[in-house]
């Protein structure tokens, strides 16, 4: 019974997880419309989706135990993400405008940590935590940079239902000294590694929850 009990509750969880850790996240590449504050938005963002992945991947990895399975969980708040982007398109927006915030990269390095350290689970909070904390700013700024002019765009293609503290302004210099990812990878190495291991906590909970 509690082999049936264990494997229900891990995938009614995982499932609980994903879904939610994509909701929180789901407007995280919507900075290029805050045109003024982008940088600042972009650090923001980082930094909350740091804690999604975080929390969500390491639950789900030190769950299985199976290295992979962060990526795995990456790759479900990908595809999630990809399909409520899909809004934006339906509103007229070309497809080199839609931010998808990439996650995938540093969940693998999440994975890479588990893996290299023989499952240590303080080595994945550590390692694995600063890892996912300094690589995502850089993957997403990467992402970024790819978008076709996005001030141009936002102005172009004005979101029907945007709320007038998104509506695209000329932007300011300096904000952040121009240096998101910087703040954002600084921030997040930090901050990551107390994520890391709240997802470790949440795993034991669980365990605890279920063999009561």
């Amino acid at each position: 019974l509690m082999v049936w009990l264990r494997r229900c509750t891990h995938y009614l969880f995982i499932v609980v997880v994903a879904v939610n850790s994509t909701l929180l996240t789901i407007n995280a590449g919507d900075y290029i419309f805050y045109t003024d504050w982008a940088w600042t938005s972009f650090t923001v963002f980082s930094i909350s989706q740091t804690l999604m992945l975080a929390v969500g991947a390491t639950y789900y990895l030190t769950f299985t135990g199976v290295p992979g399975t962060a990526t795995y969980y990456g790759l479900i708040m990908t595809v999630y993400t990809w399909v409520a982007k899909g809004a934006w398109f339906a509103l007229g927006y070309p497809y080199d405008f839609i931010v998808t915030p990439i996650w995938l990269p540093s969940a693998m390095l999440l994975d890479l940590a588990y893996w290299t350290t023989k499952k240590n689970k303080h080595s994945l909070i550590l390692f694995g935590g600063v890892l996912v904390g300094m690589s995502l700013p850089l993957f997403n700024m990467v992402n970024l940079i790819t978008v076709a002019d996005p001030l141009e765009t936002a102005f172009k293609y004005p979101r029907p239902t945007l709320p007038p503290y998104m509506t695209p302004i000329e932007p300011q210099v300096g904000k952040f000294y121009n240096s998101p990812v910087a703040l954002g990878a600084g921030a997040g190495a930090v901050l990551s590694v107390t994520f890391t291991a709240l997802g470790c906590k949440l795993n034991t909970w669980t365990y605890r929850w279920m063999a009561a």
